[in-house]
């Protein structure tokens, strides 16, 4: 029988929800390990609406569970409704709306809150010693929830200009952890927390490397599950 895995997402679009290609990269992973996923959302109205087309926010309302599971294919439970007790593992992959979303990092940096489901999900995960796996920004909330874990956003400086989000690392740290540098097609695993992370787009990077090195990050929560 496959490892039960929840995927957690925050909407659908990269600058006001999950990154479409890292769910998807993720759910090709999953579906390759043999995992039975299911997938999930918080209930919430989203932080803002982007007109992709344009990169410039809306006047619209829309809501987080509503728009993953467009995503999901309809497919999709309340977050509020994920019992750890049923999974192997949970994964959480990027997009700004993890920032906006499922925390405030995009408004309040390494001083952000955490929604209430996301973190009571990551602490349940973890006091049941089950691994948890995050992708591009979404470490930060591990960095947040967990103080002295180990996480990868990728580099810590700016190398070659790809990755313009270097200061993540910065903040991190200042929140007590410990930023690993890797290279976008590797993952760390922090062996004590069986936390395991990946850069994807927080490195400008081809969209295969980001997709193999979502692919490492997977096989690494499995091997733990």
């Amino acid at each position: 029988m496959g490892k039960r895995v929840a995927l957690v997402l925050a909407g659908c679009g990269v600058f006001d929800g999950s990154e479409i290609h890292e769910a998807s990269a993720a759910l090709v992973h999953l579906s390759r390990a043999g995992a039975e996923v299911k997938i999930f959302a918080p209930n919430i109205e989203q932080r803002d609406v982007v007109n992709h087309l344009k990169g410039s926010p809306t006047e619209e309302k829309r809501n987080v569970l509503v728009e993953s599971a467009r995503l999901a294919r309809g497919n999709m439970q309340d977050l509020a409704e994920l019992k750890a007790a049923e999974f192997d593992a949970v994964i959480f992959p990027g997009g700004f709306g993890v920032a906006k979303n499922l925390c405030s990092w995009a408004v309040d940096g390494k001083n952000c809150t955490v929604n209430e489901h996301v973190n009571s999900t990551l602490q349940a995960f973890h006091s049941a010693k089950k691994p948890i796996g995050l992708c591009c920004i979404s470490p930060v909330l591990a960095a947040k929830v967990f103080p002295g874990c180990e996480v990868t956003v990728g580099q810590d400086k700016n190398v070659d200009g790809r990755f313009p989000d270097a200061e993540t690392a910065s903040a991190i740290a200042e929140l007590g952890c410990k930023h690993i540098c890797k290279n976008v097609n590797e993952s760390h695993v922090d062996k004590a927390n069986k936390i395991v992370t990946t850069c994807a787009f927080m490195c400008k990077a081809p969209l295969h490397e980001i997709f193999d090195g979502i692919g490492t990050m997977v096989q690494e929560v499995m091997k733990l599950a």
